[in-house]
C-alpha cells in the first residue's frame, strides 16, 4: 500500500525491530557468558585447597610443567570434591549432572592441560576467559594462569534449573521483542496518521482549487514544516482569489471597452444603411475615430500581456533621454495648443545616457503627456523635467491640473481604474483606453526602472520614472 503513513508505521517498527533485536542478541550471548561464569565459580571457588595447591605447584616448578600429574591426583577445587572427581561426573550441589571438561591456562591464556585433551597448545576464547577463575600467588595478585570448567553444550551440561532459567530469560527477551515491535507499529500508525492527516486536507484544498474553488483555507497545524506549508497554501489561495477578481473585473472592463466603440460602429452604420445618416465625410470620421480607438485599446492589451508574460520586445541601447524628451513635447505640441494648456521642457545641459529602448521611452512620455494634457485645465502648464539621482535619470511630468485625491493614489497604475467606478464612459472628446498609465509602468519596470505618483488635490499631480544610467567602461 503506497501510503505514506503505512511507510512510517513500517519504518518505525523496522527500527525497533532492528534495535530490539540487537540487544537481545546482546543480552542473550551475555547471560550465557555470565552464567557459565557462575557455574564454573559455584563448582570451583577460589578459596579452597585446590587453588593453593594449584598456586604451590607452580611456585615449586617455576612452570606448570607437569602439571597434568597434579590434577591425575586428585587436586580438590572446592573442598568437598576434587578434579578427578569432576571428570568422573560429580558436582557440588549447585551445578548440573553429568562430565565436565577442565581446563588450565597459563597467564598468557594458552591451554596447559585439558581433560578432555582437544585443546591443548590452543588459546582460551575471550568468552572462555570471561568465564574461567584466574588463580593468582601471593600478595602481589599476580595472575599465573586460568582455571575453567567447561559444560559443553553438546550435552547440555546444566541442570535442570539452569537450563530453565536460560530458556525463560531467552523467552522474556523474545516476548519483549514482539511486544516492542506491535506498540512501536501502533504508535508508528497513530503518529504516522497525525503527521499526514494535515498533507491529505491540503491535497482535497488543491483538488477543490482545481474545481475552481479559489477561496479554499486550510487549518494551520501538525508540525513546524507542515504548518508552514499549510500558511504557505493559504497565502497562496488568497493570492489566487485576488487574481481571479482582477481577472474577472477586467474581462469585464475590457467587454465594456470594446462594446462601446462597436455599439457606435454598429449603430452609426445601422442608421446610414436604414438612411437616418447621410455617408458623408464627417459621418466616415466619426466611424473612424471609433475603429482608432478600438486599435488602440488592441495594442495596449497586447503590451500589456507581453509584459506580464516577460515577452516584451526591447532594443536596449544607450539613449539620450533629453532628446527623446524633446521630441516627444514637440510632436504632442498641436494636442497643447489645441487643450489651450502650455507645454514645456525643462532639462539640464548635460544628462547621462540612459539604458533603454528610445521608441518605448517616447510611448511612455506619449502616455503620461497626453494623460497630463487631458486633466489640466485651459491656461494650465505641463513640463517635462529630468535630473540625475543616484545612479538613474529621474524624469518628471508636472502638471497644474485638479490633482488626485490622497485615497485614489494608490489605484492609478491599475487597469481600467476610474475615480467612479460607476460612471461610464460618456464623454467621446478623446482616445483613451484606460490602459495608458497601466502600459507606462509596465514598459518602464521592464526596462529596468520604476514609476510612482505624487499628487495634491487641487494643486496638481507629477508623474516620475527612473531610467538606469549607462554604466561606463573603466
Amino acid at each position: 500500500m503506497n501510503r505514506l503513513w503505512v511507510r512510517l508505521a513500517l519504518a518505525f517498527a523496522l527500527v525497533v525491530l532492528v534495535a530490539v533485536g540487537a540487544i537481545a542478541v546482546l543480552i542473550n550471548r551475555t547471560t550465557g557468558t555470565e552464567f557459565r561464569r557462575y557455574m564454573t565459580h559455584s563448582g570451583m571457588p577460589v578459596a579452597g585447597s585446590g587453588m593453593e595447591a594449584l598456586v604451590e605447584y607452580y611456585q615449586q616448578q617455576g612452570s606448570w610443567d607437569g602439571v597434568q600429574s597434579l590434577f591425575s591426583g586428585g587436586v580438590y577445587v572446592g573442598g568437598a570434591i576434587g578434579i578427578s572427581g569432576m571428570l568422573s561426573g560429580g558436582r557440588s550441589p549447585g551445578m548440573a549432572a553429568g562430565p565436565a571438561d577442565i581446563l588450565l591456562a597459563d597467564a598468557k591464556g594458552r591451554i596447559i592441560f585439558d581433560s578432555a585433551g582437544s585443546a591443548v597448545g590452543k588459546q582460551l576464547s575471550r568468552s572462555d576467559r570471561a568465564a574461567a577463575a584466574a588463580i593468582t600467588q601471593g600478595n602481589s595478585g599476580q595472575v599465573i594462569g586460568y582455571l575453567l570448567l567447561s559444560v559443553p553444550d553438546t550435552q547440555t551440561g546444566r541442570g535442570g534449573l539452569e537450563q530453565q532459567f536460560l530458556d525463560r530469560v531467552r523467552t522474556v527477551l523474545w516476548l519483549g521483542a514482539g511486544l516492542a515491535v506491535g506498540l512501536s507499529l501502533l504508535a508508528g500508525a497513530m503518529l504516522s496518521r497525525s503527521l499526514t492527516a494535515p498533507l491529505q486536507r491540503l491535497a482535497a484544498a488543491a483538488r477543490a482549487i482545481a474545481g475552481g474553488q479559489v477561496g479554499q483555507q486550510v487549518t494551520v497545524e501538525g508540525s513546524a514544516e507542515v504548518a508552514e506549508v499549510g500558511q504557505a497554501f493559504n497565502e497562496m489561495t488568497c493570492a489566487l482569489k485576488k487574481a481571479e477578481i482582477v481577472r474577472q473585473n477586467m474581462v469585464a472592463d475590457v467587454a465594456h471597452e470594446l462594446r462601446t466603440p462597436l455599439t457606435v460602429l454598429q449603430g452609426n452604420l445601422r442608421a446610414i444603411l436604414d438612411g437616418v445618416y447621410a455617408l458623408d465625410t464627417a459621418e466616415i470620421s466619426r466611424l473612424y475615430d471609433e475603429t482608432r480607438l478600438l486599435s488602440r485599446l488592441v495594442d495596449d492589451l497586447r503590451e500589456l500581456a507581453l509584459a506580464d508574460a516577460g515577452q516584451l520586445d526591447l532594443n536596449l541601447q544607450a539613449t539620450d533621454l533629453a532628446e527623446v524628451i524633446r521630441n516627444t513635447v514637440d510632436t504632442l505640441a498641436l494636442a497643447a495648443e489645441a487643450e489651450q494648456v502650455v507645454l514645456t521642457a525643462r532639462l539640464p545641459d548635460i544628462l547621462p545616457l540612459v539604458q533603454a529602448d528610445p521608441q518605448r521611452v517616447a510611448q511612455v512620455l506619449r502616455n503620461l503627456l497626453i494623460n497630463a494634457l487631458r486633466y489640466t485645465p485651459p491656461g494650465g502648464l505641463v513640463t517635462a523635467k529630468a535630473h540625475l539621482a543616484n545612479g538613474f535619470v529621474e524624469t518628471a511630468i508636472v502638471d497644474t491640473g485638479e490633482g488626485i485625491a490622497p485615497d485614489d493614489l494608490s489605484h492609478v497604475f491599475e487597469r481600467f481604474w476610474r475615480a467612479d467606478p460607476a460612471r461610464a464612459r460618456t464623454d467621446r472628446s478623446d482616445d483613451s483606453t484606460g490602459l495608458g498609465l497601466s502600459v507606462a509602468q509596465s514598459l518602464v519596470e521592464a526596462q529596468g526602472g520604476r514609476i510612482w505618483v505624487e499628487s495634491t488635490l487641487g494643486a496638481g499631480t507629477t508623474f516620475r520614472f527612473t531610467l538606469p544610467v549607462v554604466q561606463q567602461v573603466p
